[in-house]
């Protein structure tokens, strides 16, 4: 089986669609993961949740997603996110909005543990440093974890004398998934902040055990485009170009 892994799509719809291009390029999967943050920031909430549907996928949600339907408070969210949110919860449907209702916060799918922030919290905590990964290993009990949030794709691994260490995540290069646990992030399918404006995603394949990290180009402008005439925050339109 093969399967898509993608995070925080922030209803960047050119961005969404030339991932699922450069997944079909690759070669079909049985499922498309996805980790969160469909919505917020970008000009297309809609379109995108549209056409995650119409994908064969499972979902969890994310702190946008959640803000987006009024289930938490926009207090943690800077003033950009704030607007960007919204502007996004009058494009939502109410198919829309049921649909995000229903994704759950955590979510197993074979060895791995499916959040959007982290284990030990779902929402809001960017596991970003090894000690913060680290403490979060005793918080799910399958061997690998897929978590988003930061928008930037990285592993960390967790032996069995207890040490914890951060690996550099290249693109288009796969690693085999041995013997330590790991949390993996995929990166950001629509908003990419490791200086690297294209978006990224990742390809599991459970028969080879292997896992890839892909960057995928796309037309940056139009979705800039669209957030002008949408009037959505200039910081947010400006930082797409740079990957920040």
């Amino acid at each position: 089986m093969r399967y898509a892994i993608i995070a925080d799509i922030h209803a960047n719809l050119a961005a969404f669609l030339a991932v699922l291009v450069d997944i079909e390029r690759r070669g079909e999967v049985d499922e498309v993961w996805c980790l969160g943050d469909i919505v917020g920031y970008g000009p297309e909430p809609h379109q995108c949740l549209e056409l995650l549907r119409q994908t064969n996928h499972v979902c969890v949600v994310g702190n946008h997603d959640l803000a987006a339907i009024g289930k938490v408070e926009t207090s943690e969210f800077n003033p950009d996110a704030v607007a960007a949110i919204q502007w996004t919860a009058k494009q939502l449907t109410p198919r829309d909005v049921s649909y995000l209702e229903s994704l759950p916060m955590v979510m197993d799918k074979d060895d791995f543990t499916l959040v959007h922030a982290s284990p030990r919290e779902p929402i809001w905590e960017y596991v970003l440093s090894i000690s913060g990964a680290k403490q979060n290993f005793s918080y799910f009990q399958s061997k690998f974890c897929l978590v988003g949030h930061t928008h930037v794709p990285m592993v960390f691994s967790y032996g069995k004398d207890g040490s914890c260490a951060f690996s550099q995540f290249s693109p288009n290069k796969e690693f085999v998934l041995g013997e330590n646990r790991l949390i993996i992030n995929p990166g950001a399918v629509g908003q990419p902040r490791d200086g690297d404006p294209r978006a990224s995603y990742t390809i599991y394949d459970s028969k080879t055990e292997k896992i890839g990290l892909y960057r995928v180009p796309y037309d940056v402008g139009a979705t800039q485009a669209r957030m002008v005439e949408e009037s959505l925050p200039m910081r947010l339109v400006a930082r797409l170009s740079h990957g920040v």
